[in-house]
């Protein structure tokens, strides 16, 4: 699968689970507990694969993205930092779905500036032969992606 089509395809499976935390009724505190671990799941192992694989192939690739990545990467320490302090938080602690509305807002301004603002100049530059190859690769690597967001680089930046 091509590498950028791969993360737009992860960018859509949290976006689904975030819509269900929404969507979930406030005095269900199991339910929201079970989708935050699906989410904390989710975005440890994309971060890992974007950190891991496709940030460097496309700072390679396409140089003018720079500035992107690394914003992206910041993006991923605070994302990070806020996954760990949920998946430490009880459910039912009045600051859990705040801490999670604040995720969401987080994760979907990271995701709209990727898709729209960079995505297209890495995909100019890199070619399909070149995406699919990377998004094999990224595919392996979702296997040696760590359990915990604190194992993950950029959240020791």
């Amino acid at each position: 699968m091509d590498g950028i089509v791969l993360l737009r395809e992860d960018h859509k499976t949290v976006e689904k689970l975030f819509k269900e935390f929404e969507r979930a009724d406030d005095h269900d505190r199991t339910k929201k507990g079970e989708i935050v671990e699906q989410v904390i799941r989710e975005l440890t192992t994309h971060a890992w694969i974007e950190e891991q694989v496709f940030y460097p192939a496309a700072r390679e690739a396409a140089p003018d993205t720079t500035d992107h990545v690394l914003e992206s990467v910041e993006e991923h320490h605070v994302v990070l930092w806020m996954l760990s302090e949920l998946a430490g938080l009880d459910p039912s602690d009045e600051r859990f779905d705040a801490k999670m509305t604040v995720l969401i807002e987080n994760v979907r301004h990271h995701v709209e500036e990727e898709e729209q603002d960079w995505f297209p100049d890495v995909r100019k530059a890199m070619g399909r032969n070149r995406l699919r190859e990377l998004g094999d690769r990224m595919e392996t690597a979702r296997y040696e992606a760590p359990l915990g967001p604190l194992d993950v680089p950029s959240a020791d930046s």
